[in-house]
């Protein structure tokens, strides 16, 4: 699979959410969302200290598109149920009712962050490929803790595993466990611990800059996950 070029949708898609993280009102949003979200990364790297990564290098990753976007096919049906007026979008009111259902526990301000935050077009409502994002960051956020072992009901067990596979790609890439992504984690993850799947530097400036939608040398949870969602391709079969 040749991935040294950036998707030219994907191009001129984070050029507009670079623009749109401008925005006071939906900066803070996103920063609120993303510390929790930091947190709870560190919380999952610190739990799974012991536990072998599968994941050795980038072209690991990449060799588990096809097995990520058969893994999170379902969420299809789920969308399309929460869409009631079959717009194609999932508004803030169908948002309410779709956590609602799947016994998220959260404050009026919190939905509004994720929504605000997944709505990476700024059109007032979540797409598919915003709505599989949302979803995993809604696994993220309500998942086991230290001090709970509540599951979060977001569907199949087959769907939890692509997102815990997913979330496992992001802690190998995460090297020095702060929750979040710089370039020095991801020059590492690509090119030091199995030098014979060493990436070319260039592919691995352009991977970053892929994920760092608000150029701030900082890659969160959600920018990797809607870059993932977009290498995997969902975004054009919808």
């Amino acid at each position: 699979m040749d991935t040294s070029h950036t998707c030219p949708s994907f191009k001129s898609l984070s050029n507009k959410i670079g623009g749109i993280l401008c925005c006071t009102n939906s900066s803070n949003r996103y920063e609120r969302l993303d510390s929790r979200l930091e947190r709870k990364m560190v919380e999952a790297k610190n739990n799974n200290i012991q536990t072998h990564n599968t994941f050795r290098s980038m072209d690991s990753i990449i060799l588990r598109f096809p097995r990520f976007k058969e893994g999170l096919k379902e969420i299809q049906s789920v969308f399309e149920l929460y869409d009631e007026d079959s717009n194609g979008t999932i508004d803030n009111e169908e948002l309410k009712k779709c956590l609602q259902k799947l016994q998220f526990e959260c404050t009026a301000e919190e939905i509004r962050d994720l929504f605000v935050s997944c709505d990476i077009d700024g059109s007032n409502g979540i797409q598919y490929n915003e709505f599989i994002v949302l979803l995993c960051l809604i696994y993220l956020l309500a998942g086991p803790t230290s001090s709970s072992n509540a599951t979060p009901t977001v569907g199949s067990s087959e769907l939890k595993a692509t997102f815990d596979t997913i979330i496992e790609a992001f802690l190998f890439l995460d090297k020095n466990g702060d929750g979040k992504l710089n370039k020095k984690d991801v020059i590492k993850a690509m090119n030091e611990d199995f030098p014979m799947e060493k990436s070319p530097t260039h592919i691995t400036k352009t991977r970053f800059k892929e994920m760092d939608w608000n150029k701030d040398g900082k890659v969160s949870f959600r920018e990797f996950m809607f870059s993932l969602i977009d290498w995997v391709g969902f975004d054009h079969d919808i």
